[in-house]
């Protein structure tokens, strides 16, 4: 792959996953972020060059791009960092994907779609484990029964969490939670739905979960309605609706500076070992009106190391021309068979019933 591409925010938890894992497949990447000691040490590490630049700074923002045909971003919260990369990407007509699970962060990527077209380049949010499993595996049972309504998606796997999904997740406290109706998010309460989700592994109890499919499974399979579910200890399952009442003071950008500190300065995200002994399982069903039900489950590395496969798969396929210019899901860009491209990743039979 002769083209140059960017990892920024690689001083990360994800970030050096992917770089690591990168370079043990032959791949140089550009390692970037705004933190000259932290990156620097995984460049050298890895034996990379890096650049240095804040996203607060258009001008730097551009320059930093320059010679640049995609980049990978990996500094969450994307709610906070993913539009200036997006604009400065479009402006510089650079390919942009990232790892985010945010609802509103797809809805906003999406929404650059004719200025990507424009552009002559591809937006790509959630190429990780949120959403490429749940996507590609939506968009398999959603074709085998075309006349579906509903859609029901699950996960399971993302025990440690870095700090980034960590902070993503504390901003979404205080959002509440979401699902897809009648073809529009709407907001409902936290642990709205509750179910016994047969994973592949073993049945769980699962509670809905404002996930990332909520966006993307629709523009993928245009299903009008989408509820998306974890599986959680009791305890956690039990605190969400405690924590719904809460929402206006878990929102105080006070509490929320607080609590992103703590997430600093406590949480390093799962180590090898731990990553090792994991695992992901997804499960989907689609219903129509008359009652009709098709199934899928999926099982997968744990939920870090199948995001750095992943990510860096996509990445090559972009630079490689297997995206058309746009904004897309990753099963409407590669196609819902990118899935059983990945490592360790095996795509259940599909069950009708």
């Amino acid at each position: 792959m002769s083209k140059r591409w960017m990892i920024y925010g690689a001083n990360g938890y994800t970030g050096k996953l992917v770089a690591r894992l990168a370079v043990q497949r032959g791949l140089h990447p550009v390692l970037a972020g705004r933190h000259e000691q932290r990156v620097g040490a995984v460049a050298r590490e890895l034996g990379l060059d890096y650049r240095i630049f804040a996203l607060e700074d258009p001008g730097a923002l551009h320059a930093g791009l320059e010679g640049i045909d995609a980049v990978l971003h990996t500094a969450g919260p994307f709610s906070s960092t993913s539009a200036p990369m997006v604009q400065a990407c479009i402006d510089s007509r650079v390919h942009y994907l990232d790892i985010t699970g945010e609802i509103a962060v797809f809805e906003d990527v999406f929404g650059r779609d004719d200025d990507a077209r424009k552009a002559g380049i591809s937006l790509l949010p959630g190429v990780g484990f949120d959403v490429v499993p749940t996507d590609c595996l939506a968009a398999i049972v959603a074709r085998e029964l075309p006349s579906a309504t509903r859609l029901e998606i699950a996960v399971v796997g993302l025990g440690a969490m870095s700090q980034g999904t960590w902070k993503s997740s504390i901003e979404g406290m205080a959002r509440g939670g979401f699902v897809r109706s009648n073809g529009r998010i709407v907001p409902v309460p936290a642990a709205w739905k509750r179910r016994r989700v047969p994973f592949p592994h073993k049945p769980l109890d699962a509670v809905t979960v404002p996930w990332g499919d909520v966006s993307t499974a629709y523009r993928s399979t245009a299903i009008p309605d989408v509820w998306v579910y974890m599986a959680l200890p009791p305890g956690a399952a039990r605190l969400l609706p405690v924590l719904d009442r809460l929402r206006p003071f878990l929102g105080a950008e006070s509490v929320q500076r607080g609590l992103k500190k703590i997430v600093e300065l406590r949480v390093q995200g799962p180590d090898d070992t731990m990553r090792s002994r994991g695992s992901s399982h997804a499960w989907v069903e689609a219903t129509d009106a008359t009652g009709r039900r098709v199934t899928g489950t999926l099982t997968g590395p744990e939920a870090y190391t199948l995001t750095a496969d992943a990510a860096i798969r996509a990445v090559r396929a972009v630079l490689e021309g297997a995206c058309r210019p746009g904004a897309w899901t990753p099963s409407q860009a590669f196609g819902a068979e990118f899935v059983k491209e990945l490592d360790g990743v095996t795509v259940h039979a599909i069950e009708r019933g």
